[in-house]
């Protein structure tokens, strides 16, 4: 887990209803790319650990025979079984859990999906369990848009969103020290998940990057829902100061765009794979 820091249950609390217009998506083609690397047809199941509100455990569905979401977030879960019921999916199914009560009866899977939430758990013993969990030659998958994409050859058509002026403003309320829970994050989240996956036993590394570059309409609402989607901003943080916050924070946005839109460019999304040796039961 990051240095020093205790998981608890607010993490993300109040965060859900914002994720979907809050949150870019991942690059088009994502899921169609991954189940293509993993050899997926229809058959076997598919475990999404810190599912969120099901943006890849939905995405990955026609994929497989069954998939499961597992998040602690009980806001999370309701809100990716409102949108399984929107898009018509019927073979998902959404279990209570943190990552560190795996296996929790789930039975075996072909991959298992970490959408930028392995490093909110304790990665040496998840990483044992997922062994465990996966058939011979099964994947550990992470996904994630990827870190320092190419510089964009295409002009944005409006002011992109302030994200530094965002996060100043997020300090000056929170403090300095991202806040993460009722916890802070003084060394940030950690990195290096080869080493976590190579002392657990997983073998055969391989990575995929999804090019992206596709212009994004963002409304300022939507970046208001950003920043209330995020664990170091999440609405509980500010207490009573919440209105006062969302106040300051649209006038930021306004004197950034007179229109209240702003644009920016997709990521790219990065796909990293790791298996479990085709020996081991």
């Amino acid at each position: 887990m990051p240095d020093g820091w205790q998981w608890d249950s607010t993490l993300f609390r109040g965060s859900a209803v914002h994720y979907e217009r809050g949150r870019l998506p991942y690059a088009p083609g994502f899921a169609a790319t991954l189940a293509a690397v993993l050899g997926l047809d229809g058959r076997g199941r598919l475990l999404d650990v810190g599912c969120g509100p099901g943006t890849v455990t939905l995405a990955m569905a026609p994929y497989v025979a069954e998939v499961v979401g597992v998040d602690p977030d009980e806001d999370m879960l309701a809100e990716a079984g409102r949108q399984a019921g929107l898009r018509g999916v019927g073979n998902a199914r959404w279990t209570a859990a943190r990552a560190e009560q795996l296996p929790a009866g789930l039975g075996e899977f072909r991959a298992v999906v970490f959408a930028q939430s392995f490093h909110w758990t304790d990665r040496d013993r998840t990483a044992a369990a997922v062994l465990g969990m996966l058939a011979p030659g099964g994947a550990f998958v992470h996904v994630s848009d990827l870190k320092d994409p190419p510089a964009a050859t295409t002009p944005l058509p409006r002011p992109a969103p302030p994200y530094e002026r965002i996060g100043e403003l997020v300090r000056r309320y929170l403090g300095p020290v991202r806040r993460a829970g009722q916890g802070t994050l003084v060394n940030g989240t950690p990195g290096r998940e080869d080493l976590v996956l190579a002392r657990a036993g997983f073998e055969n590394f391989e990575r995929h990057v999804v090019p992206a570059g596709e212009v994004v309409d963002r409304p300022a609402d939507s970046v208001v829902a950003w920043v209330f989607s995020r664990s170091d901003s999440a609405p509980h943080l500010f207490g009573d100061r919440l209105p006062d916050f969302e106040r300051d924070l649209r006038a930021l946005l306004r004197e950034a765009s007179a229109e209240g839109r702003f644009a920016e460019h997709l990521p790219p999304t990065e796909i990293m794979t790791w298996r479990k040796p085709p020996g081991e039961g």
